[in-house]
């Protein structure tokens, strides 16, 4: 297990229209800056990661998840080998229960995505790799390498659930 220990959410909702969105976030800050990403963060010290997911979910959006509504869907293992400090392990959740309305916080810019329409050019690379089938359902355990570039994957691999 690396270090760093991550864990990211995938909260998503019926529009209006019945269209079913994602809600993600363009980073303002961090590792990632500039990026699209799942609302999400650090576990700290004490925390599991769903008490993580819970709390940083209301920090990042001031939406209220209850941690029974969460539903955790995989694991990730990032290697940055020519910036170790990035290497981190990622819990992953998904939810569709929640309430309050997204609001901008210090971290992100809150927006919501049809689930058909992901931006994955602006997002991490190796959220093409995986996030669509996490959202149709199925569950996920990779690692993915990047590159020296600190932007594209340059080796992955999917272990079976």
């Amino acid at each position: 297990m690396s270090p760093y220990q991550v864990c990211v959410c995938f909260i998503t909702r019926r529009s209006e229209q019945g269209v079913r969105q994602v809600l993600l976030g363009r980073k303002k800050t961090g590792l990632g800056l500039g990026n699209i990403v799942g609302l999400g963060g650090k576990i700290e010290p004490g925390e599991t990661a769903l008490q993580a997911i819970v709390r940083e979910i209301e920090e990042e959006s001031s939406l209220i998840v209850e941690p029974t509504a969460v539903s955790e869907v995989g694991f990730i293992r990032y290697a940055f080998p020519f910036r170790e400090n990035w290497s981190q392990d990622s819990t992953v959740f998904v939810v569709d229960a929640f309430s309050g309305t997204p609001a901008e916080s210090d971290e992100l810019v809150p927006d919501w995505y049809d689930v058909t329409e992901l931006p994955l050019d602006g997002m991490w690379d190796d959220a093409k790799y995986w996030l669509p089938q996490v959202l149709d359902g199925e569950t996920v355990h990779a690692s993915f390498t990047f590159g020296e570039d600190l932007k594209t994957v340059s080796e992955s691999s999917f272990d079976a659930a």
